[in-house]
């Protein structure tokens, strides 16, 4: 069987900060652990606070104590949720005198993360929080985003998203192991859209032979799966639409939705594409951002040191 994700046999790294959002994503990550023979390491990040605007010493040592204690709490009912979740993962712990989003990405080096898609200080809604969105953006390993809501079928499949990109080349890798591990089926989506086809030339062109091409570049993508998951049912989806929509129509019921950071394009510095924002933001189940080969320890420094100056 091929590797199920990066640094095999690294704890699953899961942000913690006391939010129902955050223990949902506890769940998430120690249920993925167990299932991949993996220890569990709950990061909690505190602080943030300048030492200068408390002029009176004793009194700042005492906050910083008060601080620490309910970290460490936090850390605490982080832990108790996931040995209920799963009750044979291996739990450490880790609390951390600085900003989440830096602390996750330093520490996930070469390991899954997953964060909820809300702080304990978000609003609720759709919208997704800072920190998920920041370690999404920027993380150089896969980073899971938990979202939406549980699957009530055996049966849920894992959707991913392909587009011919060496972004989703790992995001097929990705979604195969998981999909197997889950023993569940996969639906790989590839989707084509251009929007300066107009209505005078769209009955010239020659769909047919368009959608074979597409269908052919998926079969190409997919190709080699098999052999090492040949009990895994995987089923294909080509059709013409924006894949942000096409992404979320195919994600309702899934159990695991699973992205490339980076399409065909993108900036420097900044990892995640559109379609990946998009499905951070709004997609209805858990959502797996999956960066694209060769993304090494340099250019993680690199990121890391970038998000924590800001």
């Amino acid at each position: 069987m091929a590797s199920d994700g990066p640094g095999t046999g690294r704890p699953v790294v899961v942000g913690a900060d006391g939010s129902e959002s955050s223990l949902r994503a506890v769940r998430w990550a120690a249920r993925t652990a167990a299932s991949r023979g993996r220890g569990l390491h709950v990061v909690h990040a505190y602080g943030g606070v300048d030492p200068s605007l408390v002029a009176d010493a004793s009194l700042w040592r005492r906050y910083q104590q008060d601080l620490l204690d309910h970290a460490r709490e936090i850390a605490a009912r982080a832990v108790a949720v996931a040995h209920e979740a799963a009750p044979s993962v291996t739990v450490t712990t880790e609390v951390v005198d600085g900003a989440a989003a830096p602390a996750l990405l330093e520490r996930a080096d070469d390991a899954l993360l997953v964060v909820g898609e809300q702080g304990s200080g978000g609003l609720g809604g759709t919208l997704v929080g800072s920190v998920a969105s920041s370690v999404a953006a920027h993380a150089v390993d896969p980073v899971v985003v938990v979202r939406g809501d549980e699957p009530t079928e055996p049966a849920a499949p894992v959707v991913v998203g392909v587009d011919g990109s060496p972004a989703s080349d790992a995001a097929i890798d990705f979604a195969v192991a998981a999909a197997d591990l889950a023993s569940c089926p996969l639906v790989a989506v590839h989707t084509w859209w251009d929007p300066l086809f107009d209505p005078v030339t769209e009955p010239l062109l020659g769909w047919d032979a368009i959608v074979d091409d597409e269908r052919r570049l998926l079969a190409e993508q997919l190709a080699g799966r098999s052999a090492a998951y040949p009990d895994l049912a995987v089923s294909s989806v080509v059709e013409r639409s924006h894949p942000s929509r096409s992404l979320l129509d195919r994600a309702r019921g899934a159990r695991l939705l699973v992205v490339g950071s980076r399409g065909r394009g993108g900036f420097t510095g900044l990892l995640l594409g559109s379609v990946g924002r998009a499905m951070v933001h709004r997609a209805p189940c858990p959502v797996a951002v999956v960066p694209p080969p060769g993304r090494g320890s340099a250019r993680g420094s690199e990121v890391r040191a970038e998000v924590a100056a800001r």
